[in-house]
């Protein structure tokens, strides 16, 4: 809430008093709520969202959430006043000032049409509860005053998507916190109904149902939302949403939901995923990166980044599970895609996905070995990766990947078989690296938590050599200690053939596009000769 606002509001508060027949509540029945709305106001709000045409023996629960609202407050008869004495209608003036909070846009499509007075009323309603829900204590106090129950009963019975998709926006801001996630899992027919949502056509309601499923799933009530799901019918959807949807932001949020079931608990997956792939969800993810990449590699379009993020993110999760890994890791269409995306010129905007794309190979590695020869001489390729450090310098976990997929390739280079030109090319990669090796590869923890230390002359660690080691049973994807040392001595295998190559064939014509500094080739051999002594 913005300063101006809170500042009313005190001031509303400071020289407003209510009147002597309308006294204030003694301390003890005052509201628990550490904020500077009027709970009054709030639940204010929600009584003007239950909706005005629900029939029969509806009308009994309109009237127990107006009565449950009242013993939540804890002033049965204020509350009572609040309706009988315009304190809805003051609530109500208070709007302009809510206005000026982001929230989506009102559909012009639907304020035309008759009856669209009470309509945007709800809408204003509506969206400053939704605003208010992104605070915990708000939306504690709002579960605890019956939103959900009235939310509910929107959505069973509203045929506005405008209203379903603020419904489902509060849901979903609900859905941050975790007692009220814990409360909306056991609404008595809530859960149904939001999945039902995804049988909608309406993009903005879409967007939200998925993400109050992806916050859900996630959450520990995961299982429950899961079983809700599992239907063929309702997976079908979400496929197909996620196949279909032209808006980048649908996608976005269709993605995230799938991403959603395999990071979430096992129980999750092992519910929903056998299902998925048997819908072919391999081949959908394959199908949505060679889309955003075709995109990339076009004009790029800065709101899809975050869609070719979460493709690759959930690609690379699907392949680390044992029982559904070589679908991924095999496909050769996937492997392509993915080396593209190492080489590209300009990583920068897409930083995240390259270094995503990079464990990904990592990953396809452990699972598809000869794609490690064919890698291998692609000399592009090894400089795409080398490239990627620099976005990977908070990801312990991604570097030690990437070095360990260098280190697999560097195995296999045949450098006697190299002509002098590809082969100058190798050592131009290397030695341009040599700050990076030191700053990264060279500067790790053992185990013990001690750091060995070698002399190195003439290198900027002069002072610590510090060499690396990662614990011997971690990931096969991962840089193990063996596999360090056998970096180091491969490096220096292939620097030490370098200097002993004749001057004149190093001067020729065809090595003039990839400079070498011979001083970065001693310094960087040096410090590999050592660390491989180790």
């Amino acid at each position: 809430m913005s300063n101006s606002l809170s500042q009313e509001i005190e001031e509303e508060q400071a020289f407003q008093p209510p009147p002597a027949h309308h006294p204030s509540a003694p301390p003890h029945e005052s509201f628990d709520i550490s904020t500077t709305v009027d709970p009054s106001y709030v639940i204010a709000l929600i009584r003007k969202l239950l909706p005005s045409d629900i029939k029969d023996g509806v009308h009994a629960v309109r009237s127990d959430l107006i009565c449950e609202q009242h013993k939540a407050e804890g002033r049965k008869e204020d509350a009572v006043d609040l309706r009988e004495n315009g304190g809805e209608a003051e609530a109500m003036e208070s709007f302009e000032n809510y206005g000026k909070l982001d929230r989506p846009e009102p559909r012009s499509d639907e304020h035309n049409q008759a009856g669209s007075t009470r309509e945007e009323i709800w809408e204003e309603c509506g969206c400053i509860l939704w605003d208010l829900a992104a605070s915990e204590d708000h939306a504690q106090f709002m579960v605890e005053n019956l939103i959900l129950e009235v939310l509910l009963a929107n959505l069973v019975v509203s045929q506005s998507s405008r209203i379903t998709e603020i419904s489902l926006g509060i849901i979903g801001n609900l859905a941050c916190h975790e007692m009220s996630r814990k409360k909306i899992a056991s609404t008595n027919g809530l859960v149904g109904v939001i999945v039902e949502q995804l049988l909608l056509d309406d993009v903005p309601c879409l967007c939200e149902s998925c993400r109050v499923l992806t916050l859900c799933l996630q959450s520990g009530e995961g299982v429950i939302w899961a079983e809700a799901l599992q239907a063929e019918p309702i997976l079908s959807r979400i496929l197909w949403i996620a196949e279909n949807a032209l808006n980048p932001q649908l996608i976005e949020k269709s993605v995230g939901l799938l991403l959603a079931v395999l990071e979430s608990q096992q129980e999750v997956a092992a519910l929903l995923l056998p299902s998925f792939l048997k819908l072919d969800l391999s081949s959908l993810l394959i199908k949505l990166l060679a889309f955003e990449m075709s995109k990339l590699q076009g004009d790029r379009i800065p709101e899809r980044y975050p869609v070719l993020d979460l493709i690759l993110r959930t690609i690379e999760a699907l392949s680390t599970m044992d029982d559904y890994s070589q679908e991924i890791c095999l496909n050769r269409e996937l492997l392509q895609l993915v080396k593209e995306l190492i080489k590209l010129p300009d990583k920068f905007e897409v930083a995240s996905s390259c270094v995503t794309a990079a464990v990904l190979i990592a990953n396809i590695l452990t699972d598809s070995k000869d794609v490690a020869s064919e890698l291998s001489k692609d000399l592009n390729f090894l400089q795409g990766l080398f490239d990627v450090f620099p976005f990977a310098s908070d990801d312990t976990e991604a570097r030690s990947a990437i070095w360990s997929v260098i280190s697999r390739l560097l195995m296999l280079v045949q450098e006697s078989e190299m002509s002098p030109s590809i082969f100058h090319h190798l050592v131009s990669i290397l030695a341009s690296k040599l700050d990076q090796i030191e700053d990264d590869l060279l500067a790790r923890p053992l185990d013990s938590g001690e750091y060995k230390v070698v002399d190195t002359p003439g290198t900027k660690m002069d002072a610590k050599f510090i060499a690396v080691s990662f614990k011997m049973n971690s990931p096969s994807h991962l840089l193990t200690e063996w596999g360090y040392i056998n970096l180091m001595k491969r490096i220096s295998d292939i620097l030490t053939r370098w200097k002993f190559l004749d001057d004149r064939v190093k001067s020729t014509s065809s090595m003039e596009d990839y400079y070498i500094n011979e001083e970065d080739v001693d310094k960087l051999l040096h410090c590999c000769c050592n660390a491989s002594r180790l």
